[in-house]
Order: C-alpha cells, then structure tokens, then sequence
C-alpha cells in the first residue's frame, strides 16, 4: 500500500466515509456493458447454480439451474448463457476501420468497438475463466454431444478471462477492483471486495458513516453477497430445502413446476441487490472523467477482440490448457511491459497517481524561471536546437545530473538534467537541456518550450515504446522445459490430450 493510499484510508476513517484518490477516470466505461451477476452451489467445483445477466438496468436476465450437481442441466446452463452472451459479441462485429502501421506505410483493420463484460468482484472474474476452461473443449457430436453454441462460448469466456490478466485492459472488470481504484475505505482489502460493504463506506445511507453502513451491509439477511459464492445459512435453510422439493416433485409436472418458479424467486431474491449495486457502481464510475490515455488502451482491447473474432473465424483451435514453455515466458513478458506502461500513463493522466512517485523521489514539480527556447548546441558534426530552461522547486530532487527526464505536458519531448543546485531557503534550481517534439529545425515552434511561469511535472517515468524481448522459436525449446514440440502438436491433432475427447465426466472445473 502507498503512502498517499494508507493516508486516504485514514482520512475515510476520520471522515466516515471513502474518499477519492483519483482525480480522473483510469478505466475504459461503455455505454452498454454486459453485467453479469453469478451464483455457484458451495461444495462444489465451479458448479453455476444461477445467474442475471444484461446490459441494461431493465434487461436482466435470469438463469438457474435446478439441479447444480447434474451435468447435463450445468451444459445446458452454459447454452442457455451462450445465447445471452453470444449475440451480445456479434453486435460489435460489423463495423470496422482502417489502422496504419508500420509508420504509414501498410493498415490493418479492427473493429471500431467491442464488448465489455462486468462482474461484481474477482471471483467473478474466476467463476468466468473456469466456466471457459471446462467448456471450451466439449464437441457437439460424439458420445457426450453439447449444443454447438457451448465451446464457442467456453472459448470467449477464455478469452475474456485472459484480457483480465492484461494490466490496463477494461474488457473484463470486476467492481469492486473498479471502485478501489478510484476511492479508499476505511476497510481492509479483503473487506474490499465485499461489493455492499464497499458501497457503504463509498454511499453510506444519510446519518451513518461508512463503518455502519458497511457492518449493516454484512447483513446476509438483508444484503446477500455479491457471489459466486453464497452465504452457510442460506445454503443450509433455504437453498437446500428448495432443491430437495424440485428433485421430489420429479414425478409430478404441477408440482415441479411450482418447485422450480420458488426456486426461480429464491434465487432472484438473492442476485437482485448485487444487480442493483452494479448499475449504481457504473453510475458512480460514468461521473468520473476518463483519462486522457484510457481509449489507447481500449483500442488495445478492441485489437484483441478483433483478432480472436478473426482465429474464431478461421477455425482457429481453442485456446491450449496450458501454454509451451516459449509461449509461458512471452505471456509473462507481455503483461510485465503492460504492467509498466500502465502504471506509467496512470501517473501521466492524474495528478494524484503522480504525487505518489513524487513522494518517493521519481518526480518533482517546479516552476520554469529562465527559458532560452533559441540555445543551439553546435559542438557536434552539425548545429542542433537545444534549449534549456531553469526550473525552481521546494520537492527533493533525487535525480542524477545526466539522468534523463519527461514531462506529462510534453511526453514526446526529453530533458536531461544538466546542473541541480540546492539552495539555503529549501529551494533547489534545476537546469534542463531539452530534445524532441521541437520538429527538424533550429527554430523551436511556439509552445513547444515551456515559457517562464509555466508549472511542470517532471519524472524519470517513461511512457515511450517498449521493445520487445527476443524468445527462441517454439521448435528450438530445450527437452528441460518440455522437449521437442512436435509431440505436443501431434498429440493435439490425435486428440491425446488431456479433456479433449469431451466426456463430461472430466473435471467440471
């Protein structure tokens, strides 16, 4: 935990209710998200015992399925989802526009929008991913068909359940990581993640504070939680009760029915408050102004959907259970470099990111005193515009002399520091030599230096191209992690892999 974070909860205690430790919105919020609420039977492996879904406030959805621990009814569960959830992803699949790349020179293509999942809180996100993993495989045909619709749903529950991973991606959210991100309670983490908790001490009902209002909410009585999982007591005294009558009245259809609509109102009972916490969540989040660099990132999650709506498309094969040892250290190299680039154009879109790396000597904040926009270094085998300006600051400046800088007003220009002189009443100037997004020639354009008076941030955080590492070829991976990978891909064509002859006596998770 940060600094300035530990101070925010404090503050949230003092106050009694959350209090905000970002100034802009750092998550992509589309205007039709698809919000999914689901419920899993206790004791069980992943089993989905219900689940309301839609992307409207009006439009939801419920699906349940009487009999968690039945196979048969948990496929049908997920074809029934499947239909919900598929035609959501096709809406997005018409429309597309041209990319350039390679500097201009070629395009590509991408849809100009795509889908967006939310759930109520990480397990959410994991109920997801597993759902993928145990359907993805199954076939339509065979010994233990499935309704086509159920692997190609596996495979783009997967496919969600990754971008997850991928630091700065906003296809698949759960809420309550949403809503830490933007406010800090006066609660633990782990007391985070309880979603009504949460709203408490965010929108705590008029006369109490966040602590009352989020011990109120621990109320499973009033304020079920947000799922997978449910709460013992109602499991025990309602739940298995309602199961136990819909698995008696088997025989007689008037009475199975009855049985399955008090189910049916049981647990719609159960998801209604967490559905309605969601769309208040979006309500609260669609207040907050994006940042200025959240739809780059989103045009990254939209260059994934299109390019796994095209492998889909191809015939493409489902994504493998577990990745080769070459494909392992290039995932991991990915989400390390988004990873940093996020935390990067977090600190550059909001001030108060920022203040945290300005409390650990990343950055600084100064005013420019003296600017020489005109100064050209000639000591090379050609004149070069480089112009210095002088900057005074109260902050510590941890930075080197030589070491290079960047500001968020100007990320595409960079200023290495040049002299840092401390003086006897707490201030220290600092002399920058300046170099990019000043065009070619020895003239520097207007505004392209900063002027005297000007307020600027600068920071050794980057938010510049990050190469790619080098990894060996798949066929060049040594026997110690894994040997030759042509048995791996002889064994897939064979269908000798493990869970992939589809018979539902595998592992639901």
């Amino acid at each position: 935990m940060s600094t300035l974070r530990a101070l925010a909860k404090a503050q949230a205690v003092a106050a009694g209710v959350a209090q905000p430790v970002a100034t802009v919105r750092h998550i992509h919020l589309h205007e039709r998200p698809l919000v999914l609420v689901p419920l899993a039977l206790a004791g069980e492996a992943n089993a989905p015992l219900a689940a309301l879904v839609g992307a409207a406030p009006d439009e939801a959805k419920l699906l349940i399925v009487p009999q968690p621990r039945n196979r048969s009814q948990r496929f049908a569960f997920a074809a029934e989802l499947a239909s919900v959830v598929l035609p959501h992803l096709d809406a997005y699949r018409g429309a597309s526009e041209a990319v350039a790349v390679d500097r201009g020179r070629d395009v590509r293509h991408r849809y100009v929008d795509a889908p967006q999942l939310l759930v109520p809180n990480p397990a959410g996100i994991t109920f997801l991913r597993l759902l993928g993993r145990s359907t993805r495989f199954r076939r339509p045909d065979g010994d233990y068909p499935v309704h086509p619709s159920v692997p190609l749903l596996g495979r783009w529950l997967t496919f969600f359940g990754e971008r997850a991973e991928h630091p700065g991606s906003s296809a698949l959210l759960a809420m309550t990581d949403a809503l830490t991100l933007h406010w800090a309670t006066g609660q633990s983490a782990v007391e985070d993640l309880h979603l009504p908790a949460l709203f408490g001490w965010i929108d705590p009902p008029a006369g109490l504070t966040g602590a009352e209002a989020a011990a109120r909410a621990e109320d499973p009585s009033t304020h079920p939680p947000a799922g997978p999982a449910t709460d013992p007591d109602f499991d025990n005294h309602r739940l298995a009760p309602a199961i136990e009558a819909y698995a008696e009245a088997e025989e007689d259809p008037r009475a199975r029915a009855e049985a399955y609509a008090e189910l049916e109102a049981l647990l719609r009972d159960q998801l209604a408050p967490t559905w309605e916490l969601m769309w208040r969540g979006v309500g609260l989040l669609r207040g907050l102004t994006p940042g200025a660099r959240v739809e780059g990132r989103w045009a990254g999650d939209r260059d994934a959907f299109t390019a796994h709506a095209e492998h889909v498309d191809s015939g493409g094969g489902p994504q493998p259970r577990r990745d080769g040892a070459v494909a392992a250290a290039v995932r991991l190299h990915r989400l390390e470099r988004a990873l940093t680039s996020y935390a990067v154009q977090r600190a550059y879109d909001d001030p108060l990111v920022m203040a945290e790396h300005r409390l650990t000597g990343e950055a600084f904040v100064g005013d420019v005193t003296l600017a020489d926009p005109k100064r050209v270094d000639d000591s090379g085998k050609r004149p070069v515009l480089r112009p210095r300006i002088q900057l005074v600051t109260t902050e510590p400046v941890l930075v080197p002399v030589g070491a290079t800088l960047y500001c968020p007003a100007r990320p595409s220009q960079k200023a290495r520091v040049v002299f840092v002189t401390p003086g006897a009443d707490g201030k220290t100037e600092v002399v920058l030599e300046l170099s990019g997004g000043m065009g070619r020639g020895l003239t520097a354009p207007p505004g392209s230096v900063p002027e005297v008076g000007e307020r600027l941030c600068y920071t050794t955080l980057s938010d510049a191209y990050l190469l790619s590492g080098a990894f060996p070829a798949p066929e060049e991976t040594p026997w110690t992690h894994g040997g030759p990978p042509g048995f791996v891909a002889d064994a897939a064509a064979s269908g000798e892999l493990p869970g992939s002859d589809g018979d539902p006596r595998e592992e639901w998770a």
